[in-house]
């Protein structure tokens, strides 16, 4: 629809009780279903995918191509194609993303701004239908 490309593979994860202190640095895909308190970002082309589980929180700086959250976020996020937020979502930061999908419940305590401030936004309202 907006012109992305195959989804890259998750190729790392950061499982349930896990705690990590520091700035993580990922290619391709990462799911986070720890904590995590440092920056979380994406290197390389914007061709990336960060998932942040329901369990998970991050404490710092999110960014990478396609973001999908179900957790909680203390930090900024930016979001280079695609921002997903999952209905327990929860972000205290600015957002910046270039296509915005929210569902009902998601949370955001912070500004958003449109990555391409010239151009009007792609927001898309998510249904309850599956």
């Amino acid at each position: 629809m907006f012109g992305w490309k195959k989804t890259p593979p998750i190729r790392t994860l950061i499982g349930e009780g896990t705690t990590i202190a520091g700035e993580i640095r990922f290619q391709d895909g990462l799911r986070i279903d720890g904590d995590v308190q440092g920056n979380v970002l994406a290197i390389g082309d914007a061709r990336s995918l960060l998932v942040i589980s329901e369990k998970a929180r991050v404490n710092g700086k999110v960014r990478a191509g396609h973001v999908i959250i179900n957790g909680t976020v203390q930090g900024p996020v930016v979001a280079e194609d695609l921002l997903e937020l999952q209905p327990k979502a929860r972000i205290v930061g600015d957002v910046q993303y270039e296509a915005l999908e929210m569902h009902q419940g998601a949370t955001i305590d912070g500004e958003l701004h449109p990555l391409k401030a010239d151009d009007k936004p792609a927001l898309k309202l998510a249904s309850n239908n599956g």
